[in-house]
């Protein structure tokens, strides 16, 4: 059953839940070849949207995919979407694939890059979560562009991401953290990785291979204005288990401690004094981009 307030976009056009369909020949079904965006609103605006665009074009660079419209014309469709849906907030959820092509692994059996945008209402967690934290397990294991040129993109192909959290479920884990074959713990499966260690904020670095998260990023930036030590590094599973503090960051999720890893306690059980400084500044930062954000409504082709 699609959720009412949801609408469907494929190349611009707007079509209808019956219509919302590709081919079997499109590339993204069939090889997880595509690349995509998650973006959040807030106050009814897609938060942070000209970051999320420009990634999502970095993503496809990586991975040679041609986007075959510029920015602002994503950025308009997006604008457009979240008013056409009537939600209060939206989630948005921008794919780009390949296209369609013959069967094989060549890439050039494709012409043309098909995008599709998808638009529900948003559902962030509930407040208890964010007052009380939520628990999370430790997965061994490998991002799928791991060691490859496309080190970095936000691939289509999140079966490491399902796999892990196929596991966190039946211990009512509401996040996986990947230990990779170093064991060190790299992100999560949807989210990025902060933890406390005494007075110092440790994160991992984009040279490790994570997603430079959109939310991660505005956590640094808070970190900076309040003069907070971070150091960037990928922490030791066995670390953790000394760590005064853990959270992760996503778009959705935004900012969420983590109370408890692998049934066993962070610090104090609790979300910690450093969690709800950055919280606090972070709303405080939300305001302050939103206000400065630029518009990119225009008529575009939605029939």
């Amino acid at each position: 059953m699609i959720e009412a307030g949801t609408l469907v976009y494929i190349d611009g056009r707007r079509v209808s839940e019956n219509e919302a369909k590709i081919s079997v020949f499109d590339r993204g079904l069939l090889y997880g070849d595509s690349v995509f965006e998650t973006i959040a609103t807030h106050d009814g605006r897609p938060f942070m949207l000209v970051d999320h665009i420009r990634r999502l074009r970095h993503s496809a660079e990586l991975v040679y995919i041609d986007l075959s419209v510029d920015d602002a014309t994503l950025c308009s469709e997006v604008e457009v979407a979240v008013v056409e849906s009537g939600n209060s907030e939206c989630y948005v959820r921008l794919t780009v694939t390949r296209g369609i092509g013959g069967l094989g692994l060549d890439p050039s059996l494709s012409e043309n890059s098909c995008r599709i945008l998808i638009v529900t209402p948003l559902r962030r967690p509930l407040p208890e979560a964010y007052e009380n934290g939520v628990s999370a397990i430790s997965y061994r294991t490998q991002r799928t562009a791991e060691s490859t040129e496309a080190t970095g993109a936000k691939v289509g192909n999140y079966l490491v991401a399902v796999l892990a959290m196929r596991q966190a479920k039946p211990v009512n884990a509401n996040e996986a953290l990947i230990v990779n074959s170093e064991d060190r713990v790299v992100e999560g499966a949807t989210s990025n990785l902060f933890v406390r260690f005494g007075d110092e904020l440790t994160t991992p670095p984009e040279s490790a291979g994570i997603l430079p998260g959109i939310t991660r990023q505005l956590v640094l930036e808070v970190a900076g204005r309040s003069k907070i030590a971070v150091s960037y590094r990928c922490p030791m599973l066995s670390e953790l288990s000394t760590a005064d503090e853990i959270f992760i960051t996503s778009s959705v999720r935004e900012i969420l401690p983590i109370v408890k890893l692998d049934g066993r306690s962070v610090g104090d059980g609790l979300p910690g004094p450093l969690y709800r400084k950055i919280r606090l500044g972070y709303s405080s930062l939300v305001q302050e981009k939103l206000a400065q954000a630029p518009r990119f409504f225009r008529a575009v082709t939605t029939k």
